[in-house]
């Protein structure tokens, strides 16, 4: 390869944007030459890692977009502890099948059971699988989607949290809405429904989620809209920090004796 071939291969995977090709190209080149590897055995290798590097990057992309609060993993969460839930079903819904078909998920129970622990996880494995994730606290969701609503940009924001093929709404029924909130996440939910996916968390049963939006009919409406494609994760069992404290109660038990 002349000086001339050389310059204008790295001018060319700069133009286009290799960067890990050109990075690796001149050892590769060395290596390659050392051991008899063919031009095709190269190539491959070359075009490998750039796809695998791309892959990493946006990968870290979508993690930094979705604004996870903390990283929990269905690997790290105890069913043996959660007897109530059926690990089948998680393991079901980690298939993402269920964003494919653009239904929800509820995962319902008291708190510190693991809700947001599980919505998360599968966050996360929906990041894995390439596809766009955003994890929104339900107070500061009402609050900025009534900030638009008064600057009367509440259509653009509908249509930035659209772009998210999942949004995890945590901690639905911590507090309750007034009739502007309830009015801005029915347009929300509305606007997701049968199109995209929604997780949501809540320490409130149906029943009581006319509390929540102080109005019995929105919240039908909502619910109609929600459940209609679902699947609602009951958690019945005691809560972790409860679990932590019986774990220090054995572990000082044991120092006594």
């Amino acid at each position: 390869m002349n000086n001339f071939s050389y310059e204008r291969l790295h001018t060319n995977l700069q133009y286009l944007k290799l960067n890990t090709i050109e990075d690796l190209l001149d050892n590769c080149l060395e290596i390659a030459a050392r051991d008899s590897k063919t031009t095709m055995e190269v190539l491959d290798y070359l075009f490998e890692q750039e796809k695998k590097h791309r892959e990493s990057a946006a990968m870290e992309r979508r993690m930094k977009s979705a604004v996870f609060p903390v990283k929990k993993t269905l690997e790290e969460f105890d069913f043996e502890f959660q007897s109530s839930i059926d690990k089948k079903v998680i393991e079901d819904l980690a298939t993402l099948r269920f964003v494919h078909n653009a239904e929800n998920v509820v995962l319902l129970g008291p708190p510190r059971v693991g809700k947001s622990h599980l919505a998360i996880a599968l966050g996360i494995e929906a990041v894995k699988a390439g596809i766009s994730v955003y994890f929104t606290n339900t107070g500061n969701l009402i609050e900025r989607l009534k900030i638009a609503n008064r600057e009367g940009i509440l259509e653009k924001k509908l249509k930035g949290l659209m772009k998210f093929k999942v949004l995890i709404i945590d901690e639905m029924g911590y507090l309750p809405f007034d009739e502007e909130g309830a009015h801005c996440l029915f347009q929300l939910i509305s606007r997701r429904y049968e199109k995209s996916s929604t997780i949501f968390t809540s320490n409130k049963s149906y029943g009581e989620w006319g509390e929540i939006f102080k109005d019995h009919v929105i919240a039908a409406a909502v619910l109609d809209r929600i459940l209609h494609h679902c699947t609602t994760i009951n958690i019945k069992g005691e809560s972790y920090r409860l679990k932590e404290r019986k774990k220090q109660g054995i572990k000082t038990g044991n120092m006594c004796q």
